[in-house]
């Protein structure tokens, strides 16, 4: 609780706040990208950042420069995470591989070129004073007052620039055609929206690490969509889920100091992610476990109806009383039957996602039944 209310020390709060602020970022980052499928682009950003955070330090150290600087090393990252981003749209677009094939081979080729820059710093004279491996795992606690700050002041501009641009974003998730049509700057809102995923990727560096980077993205804004259907309730609450995630996994590292902080927050979004999986209450597993199972008692009611039998669960519904059907009992045998006639006649016409024998046919279907009746 000390640590939940800013009791814990003054570098722990700032380690705190700005985990909170990056993670609103990349919650609503996060949120477009997944629904543009995006998202595992951000994989290969992440792991294509650490040569250039490797290749920052050994210029910043040929130049007399302080290397551990974080501007310096983020721009670094910056800079062969969007050569990441390009190579892997250009793979897609030049060649005939798939998406996550072209995702696999920047991520491997980028990483293994940092891994050797890596390993080749650590036998010069100052590679002691590197600390880059921190880059990997993450370390918010080694993130000065200053650095925080200024960290989270990027992620909130960040989040401003998806608020202004909400309306064309959504229009080019949903529809990119119709975005095109209506004179959207598709291309270019594109460019921008990866932009804002590299640029979060390469803010989450210090504090969960290039492997982890990319549950930040993804985890918030895949629990928001079991909670909403409807574009701007999946944004506020990935934004909410990313916040509230990154704040507790701090807390928790701060609370148990061998515990990394990025792992910490990645598992705080995991939990979260784990519960609306269970709990929401349209999508979430126990819903549809309940739904499955009174479509099973509904079913078995109907069918007793239809051979003239008693069940338990047609008085429940209301579909018997006094031992005769009422007019629910009866709509809801003529809707069993509608689709058995339909099982025998047309098949193909069945829709899928609804519950058999108990939710209404589809229109289409209705129409194509009363057409071959004839």
């Amino acid at each position: 609780m000390r640590a939940l209310t800013f009791r814990a020390g003054y570098n722990t709060g700032v380690a705190m706040a700005g985990a909170a602020a990056l993670g609103a970022a990349a919650g609503g980052v996060g949120a477009f990208l997944f629904l543009r499928a995006r998202v595992m682009a951000a994989d290969a950003v992440g792991h294509a950042t650490l040569p250039g955070v490797v290749l920052a330090f050994i210029l910043a150290e040929a130049l007399g420069a302080e290397g551990r600087a974080l501007p310096g090393l983020l721009a670094g990252a910056a800079v062969t995470g969007i050569l990441g981003m390009v190579a892997v749209e250009a793979l897609t677009r030049n060649t005939r591989l798939a998406p996550d094939a072209a995702i696999a081979i920047a991520l491997s080729v980028f990483y293994a070129v940092g891994v050797v820059l890596l390993s080749w710093v650590q036998t010069l004279p100052k590679a002691s004073q590197g600390g880059l491996e921190s880059f990997i795992l993450g370390q918010a606690a080694a993130l000065s007052a200053a650095e925080a700050a200024g960290l989270a002041t990027a992620a909130l501009l960040a989040l401003g620039v998806l608020l202004a641009l909400f309306r064309p974003l959504a229009m080019l998730c949903f529809d990119e055609a119709h975005a095109r049509t209506g004179g959207l700057p598709a291309a270019p809102l594109d460019a921008v929206l990866l932009g804002l995923g590299v640029l979060v990727t390469v803010l989450g560096l210090q504090t969960v690490g290039l492997v982890l980077v990319v549950a930040l993205l993804i985890l918030p804004a895949v629990a928001a969509r079991f909670w909403s259907e409807r574009l701007a309730g999946i944004f506020r609450l990935s934004v909410a889920f990313g916040a509230g995630g990154a704040f507790l996994g701090a807390a928790a590292s701060s609370v148990w100091p061998r515990v990394p902080t990025g792992a910490s927050i990645v598992l705080a979004l995991g939990l979260v992610f784990a519960a609306s999986l269970l709990a929401a209450p349209q999508r979430g597993l126990v819903a549809e476990a309940m739904r499955r199972v009174r479509a099973g008692w509904r079913l078995r009611a109907a069918r007793a109806l239809q051979a003239g039998r008693g069940y338990p669960g047609a008085g429940l519904f209301g579909w018997r009383r006094a031992g005769q059907p009422t007019a629910r009992g009866a709509a809801a045998v003529a809707r069993l039957e509608l689709w058995d006639h339909c099982l025998a006649e047309a098949p193909e016409m069945l829709p899928a996602g609804l519950a058999w024998g108990i939710d209404p046919l589809p229109p289409d279907a209705l129409a194509l039944l009363r057409d071959r009746d004839r």
